[in-house]
């Protein structure tokens, strides 16, 4: 994917909103600051990179999807009526996506880590959950979760059921990782930044910009090359920015 930034254009990258969790009340509070975000950045968005979790979970019915959501929803969709392009990747909480963002809203969605060169400058950008080395029992999980045949059962299940199973799941996982205390920066074993020094050995990018970890994060990936974790948006509310020659992390207050 190539993008040519206009001038006074700019990219923004934001992953993480869990948007659902942990209750209605609160997930409602974070979709109106979600929508303060989006309503300051459309003037000069070039594009917007929502980099994973954006939903706590999500899975498209041949006819039902989550309810909720609606005001992000109708957000993005004038985004787009404007011809600001939007790009989602699925996360670990999000990935059972379909067919719904791009015939309902004109937003590609993508499952892998995409590269893409903005100002001839080269990123490779995905949520980042089983990458790298290490975590092997959600990559064995991932398998069942992507595999076809298990989402087609999944879908004879009624919604009400089978999203009350799903939802009841993705709070029991974050609550185990809450436990396991691992939202700390692990130096030199930060699996996402080996990732990121492995790939560069075989392809150079500038930029490598992913989420999952919920730390924001900018560190150094060889000589010319910067691995961004964007943070999260239940306690932090940090997104990238990339003005056509740098890269910032930033913190949005309002």
């Amino acid at each position: 994917m190539k993008i040519i930034l206009k001038e006074n254009q700019k990219i923004f990258f934001a992953s993480d909103f869990h948007l659902g969790a942990p209750d209605v009340s609160s997930s409602k509070k974070r979709e109106e600051k979600i929508i303060r975000w989006l309503d300051t950045i459309k003037d000069e968005a070039g594009a917007i990179f929502l980099v994973g979790d954006i939903f706590d979970f999500w899975f498209e019915y041949d006819k039902v999807i989550p309810k909720g959501f609606i005001r992000f929803l109708g957000k993005i969709a004038s985004l787009r009526d404007r011809g600001i392009p939007i790009i989602f990747f699925t996360g670990n909480h999000d990935l059972w996506m379909n067919d719904y963002f791009t015939e309902e809203l004109d937003i590609p969605v993508y499952p892998h880590p995409l590269q893409i060169v903005v100002n001839r400058k080269k990123f490779l950008v995905g949520h980042g959950d089983g990458l790298g080395p290490g975590d092997k029992k959600y990559k064995f999980l991932k398998t069942f979760f992507t595999n076809k045949t298990c989402q087609l059962l999944f879908k004879w299940v009624h919604p009400d059921i089978g999203i009350r199973i799903a939802q009841n799941w993705s709070g029991n996982s974050r609550i185990t990782n809450q436990k396991k205390q691992e939202d700390f920066f692990k130096g030199d074993q930060e699996w996402l930044w080996q990732y990121c020094k492995h790939v560069e050995q075989q392809m150079h990018f500038d930029y490598y910009i992913f989420g999952h970890r919920h730390l924001p994060l900018e560190l150094p990936v060889g000589d010319s090359a910067h691995y961004i974790n964007l943070g999260e948006w239940v306690s932090q509310y940090t997104y990238g920015v990339f003005d056509g020659q740098n890269f910032q992390l930033k913190h949005f207050k309002y």
